[in-house]
């Protein structure tokens, strides 16, 4: 395309109009590749929706906010891309056990479930044999956990004790979320609600979905069959702040939930009206991080209100809340 020469800018207004678009563009093109100006626009949807009193957020018998958040915005990263010695190279999912008090996670290729100490030190690595594409893992009782396997579209139920010995999956109690074949897009990530025995489970895009199943402990004791499956809809931008869910952590002592997005680079806290209340912001210089964190694929949330986040290849994090 040419411009005639009516067309093309001349003078010096004409070149400082074309030199100041030119700049705005790139400006515009860094911010929105670095992260800040997306990052900029999601503090923005969050300050308007935060002027919303909470019990106009939904219908009258829908669940409102308790008001309470975890301030996501003041933590401080403590531990900072520590790569985890003698630990495959597609780390993912993360859960944190009350009574061990560690973290288990795993890793894809080989299957294999990782326990780690909460400084992000490799205590033992149990094979999985059995499991195809492992991607999400949750502690629900005792040495009771469920496993997410992507591709296949199973939660799958096991036992972990001590030791090293390899835990064979096939037979196991399962449950299966074959709504479709999404290939490589299925179920990324899942959390245990220990008090009202819930199984959050998040797919990863295309689209975005998370389900709530009630009624699991009923039937790992033997009980009646009455599992029921619903969808726990985000209101509000959160649909807009993620663009894919990797994982996430449901946070019994606030009712909130927390939810990962490698794609956006961020946690969002969602409130108990599952409203956006907070965010997180994994890249660099946001929280102490000195560089983006790379390919987050696991979140819990720890006993003291920590936030650990696991990244591929095997990188490990830790945020650390304000002081009291």
């Amino acid at each position: 395309m040419t411009l005639s020469p009516r067309a093309r800018p001349s003078g010096p207004s004409g070149r400082f109009l074309l030199t100041f678009m030119l700049l705005s563009a790139a400006l515009f093109a860094y911010g929105w590749y670095s992260g800040w100006l997306q990052v900029g626009v999601y503090q923005w949807l969050l300050a308007g929706e935060s002027r919303t009193p909470p019990w106009q957020a939904g219908a009258p018998n829908e669940e409102r906010s308790t008001g309470r958040r975890l301030a996501l915005e003041d933590y401080r990263v403590g531990i900072d891309a520590l790569a985890l010695a003698g630990v495959g190279s597609d780390l993912s999912g993360l859960t944190y056990h009350p009574t061990r008090h560690t973290l288990f996670s795993v890793v894809n290729r080989p299957p294999q479930i990782v326990e780690l100490s909460l400084d992000g030190v490799p205590l033992r690595t149990i094979p999985v044999e059995g499991a195809f594409d492992l991607e999400g893992i949750t502690h629900v009782r005792g040495n009771e956990f469920f496993l997410a396997d992507e591709r296949s579209q199973q939660l799958i139920h096991v036992v972990v004790g001590e030791g090293r010995s390899p835990i064979d999956v096939r037979g196991r109690p399962r449950i299966g979320l074959t709504f479709d074949r999404p290939g490589n897009l299925g179920l990324e990530g899942l959390s245990w609600d220990h008090v009202r025995h819930r199984l959050f489970v998040v797919r990863e895009k295309r689209p975005l979905r998370l389900f709530e199943l009630s009624g699991v402990s009923t039937l790992l004791d033997g009980g009646p069959l009455d599992l029921q499956i619903g969808e726990w809809l985000p209101r509000g931008s959160a649909a807009f702040l993620l663009r894919d869910l990797s994982s996430l952590s449901y946070h019994e002592e606030s009712g909130n939930m927390l939810l990962l997005s490698d794609e956006s680079r961020l946690v969002i806290e969602l409130d108990s009206a599952r409203r956006p209340s907070g965010l997180l912001v994994l890249r660099k210089g946001w929280h102490g991080l000195k560089n983006d964190v790379p390919q987050p694929e696991g979140l819990t949330v720890g006993p003291g209100g920590e936030i650990f986040v696991v990244s591929e290849p095997n990188l490990f994090y830790r945020f650390d809340p304000p002081r009291q």
